[in-house]
This record gives C-alpha cells, sequence and structure tokens, in this order.
C-alpha cells in the first residue's frame, strides 16, 4: 500500500515535543504529520484509546497502535470527514471489514452513539457499493445497501475532481485578500462538499438535499476565518 504520510498521535503534554523533532533538521527528513491528542480523528476519549491499544512488532522496535475495533471507526469516520476523496481510503476499509477475525467487536467499533454508528456504516456501505466489499456478515449490511441517493454520486465526483486527485494545497486565505484576481478562486476552492459538509455539521446523512448543509458549513469556515483573521495578518505582516 503506498503512504502519502505517517500520521503520529501523542498526548498533550508531549506534543510540543513531538513537534519540535518533526521540525528539527532529522525530523524534516521523514514525512511525518503528528497530532495532539486525537479529538479531531475520533469522539472516543484518549485514555480509553490508549487503554484498548495494542502492541505490534515493527522489526525489532515496539510500535502502539489502536485497537482493530477503534481502528475502523477512525478510518470510516477520516474518510467522511475530508469528503471521501481519496479512494485508496476506502480500499483500506474494505479490506479491514473482508478480514476481521471472529473476535471483532462490532459494538465496541460502533459505540453506542445511533450518530457514530451509522457514519460507519455509511462509509462501510460506500466500500461495498463503490468496490464491491463483501458484508453479509457485519450487523451493517442492511443500511449499507441502502445509502442516500446524493451519497455514492458525490463521492464519484470527488474522486473525478482534480483537485481532489491531486490533494494540492490551496493558497492562504489570508494571502490571497492580497491579491483581488485571487479571491473568486480562493472562495471556490473552499466550498465544502456535501460529505464534508454533513459531517462537519454533524448532520445525519439522510435523503434530504444536501445544498443547505454546505451553506451552513460554509458559514462557520467563514466565521472561523475571520476570527482567526487578525493573527494571521499579523503573522504575514
Amino acid at each position: 500500500r503506498p503512504y502519502g504520510d505517517l500520521d503520529l498521535c501523542f498526548r498533550p503534554e508531549h506534543y510540543d515535543r513531538a513537534e519540535a523533532i518533526r521540525q528539527s533538521p532529522e525530523g524534516a527528513k521523514y514525512n511525518v504529520d503528528v497530532h495532539k491528542g486525537i479529538e479531531k480523528l475520533d469522539d472516543q476519549s484518549l485514555d480509553a484509546l490508549f487503554e484498548r491499544s495494542e502492541i505490534l512488532k515493527l522489526g525489532d522496535v515496539d510500535v502502539r497502535v489502536l485497537k482493530l475495533e477503534d481502528h475502523l471507526r477512525l478510518l470510516c469516520r477520516h474518510l467522511l470527514r475530508h469528503g471521501a476523496w481519496r479512494p485508496l481510503w476506502l480500499c483500506d476499509i474494505a479490506a479491514i471489514v473482508e478480514s476481521l477475525p471472529s473476535s471483532f467487536d462490532w459494538n465496541l467499533c460502533l459505540t453506542a452513539d445511533r450518530r457514530q454508528a451509522d457514519l460507519i456504516a455509511c462509509s462501510i456501505g460506500l466500500a461495498h457499493q463503490l468496490l464491491g466489499a463483501r458484508i453479509e456478515d457485519t450487523p451493517v449490511s442492511q443500511r449499507a445497501r441502502n445509502l442516500p441517493n446524493w451519497l455514492v454520486p458525490a463521492v464519484l465526483k470527488q474522486w473525478k475532481w482534480s483537485q481532489s486527485l491531486d490533494h494540492t494545497a490551496a493558497e492562504l486565505m489570508s494571502v490571497s485578500l492580497r491579491h483581488l484576481t485571487h479571491i473568486p478562486k480562493a472562495l471556490l476552492l473552499r466550498w465544502p462538499d456535501p460529505v464534508a459538509a454533513t459531517f462537519n455539521l454533524k448532520a445525519p446523512f439522510n435523503g434530504l438535499p444536501r445544498l443547505p448543509f454546505q451553506i451552513g458549513d460554509y458559514i462557520v469556515q467563514t466565521f472561523s476565518f475571520l476570527a482567526r483573521l487578525p493573527k494571521l495578518l499579523r503573522e504575514h505582516l
């Protein structure tokens, strides 16, 4: 499997040290992304995830990884959070679902949160409908076969759009504002796709039109940016 980068999650008290190492001349040789905690990736507490985590051998090195149930849930959330723009992420989900051990705890993976469970079911449903992943023995099979009508076309549109395929970083908005001719493109690039907008607003993946959610997410992003704008302008002066 080709990797883009390596994501390492650290406890908040260890994050600054990890970031300093990443930015050092030695650390800069590696394509590593460090995260403070795991709040943006999962809604479970870091302590709970750490307690359930497992140690695997990578050569002579011990590596701590998420428990498989937590790993699958994180992959599903990550897929939707980023609009499912990368097909390889869906391949990861399909591969895990088709190779689950008999001891896999679906109750732990799905959690008691109904919305959380539906996110996972929709992600697995995309793996089933777009990649043919086998889901017969999963408790989400019915939902996976009955996704909202807009979801699969929205993902296929993401895959078709070259900006998504290249995952090219957009110019910073604080930079675009200094060049009037750059502003229209900058605003267009930040228009949220239906999948990410639904995830960001914690809205249900139902059959309702997505445009209101996209507008809502765009408004939230705009106000968040305006709140940060004075600081961003000071940093780029």
